[in-house]
């Protein structure tokens, strides 16, 4: 995948950070400790699609930006939410919502750059805005 990102770098700079975040979020240092197995298992469909968005990119820049900007506020919004809970202390309750919250995130990725690759549960933009104002109630 570094191979990859590294490719577009110069030439797509934002997407060529968007992955590699995603990549730092998904494979943190001890993940394979911390992740449930359940979890876990989808890991390789989710770097298969952050692939095949690298991949389709060159083919519809355009697309890829539109796709991008949907999933933009919901992420922005959720890391947000992540890093105030961590100073205050969020409930447990509300961190679980969080966290699942965060793994809708990658399944959005799934759907939005990789549809070929289906997602285990429906997700779309609009569901995530109304999941994510019931959460932050």
């Amino acid at each position: 995948m570094q191979k990859r990102v590294n490719t577009i770098q110069r030439a797509y700079p934002q997407v060529a950070e968007d992955v590699k975040q995603q990549c730092a979020r998904l494979l943190q240092a001890g993940f394979l400790a911390r992740i449930p197995w359940e979890r876990l298992q989808h890991f390789p469909r989710y770097l298969k699609a952050a692939a095949f968005r690298l991949d389709k990119l060159r083919l519809d820049p355009s697309r890829d930006a539109q796709r991008a900007a949907e999933l933009a506020p919901l992420e922005q919004g959720w890391r947000r939410e992540l890093s105030s809970r961590a100073r205050l202390g969020g409930a447990s309750r509300t961190a679980a919502e969080l966290e699942q919250f965060g793994w809708l995130l990658e399944e959005l990725r799934v759907s939005l750059f990789a549809q070929e690759l289906k997602t285990p549960v429906p997700v779309s933009p609009k569901r995530l805005a109304k999941l994510w104002h019931s959460i932050r109630k």
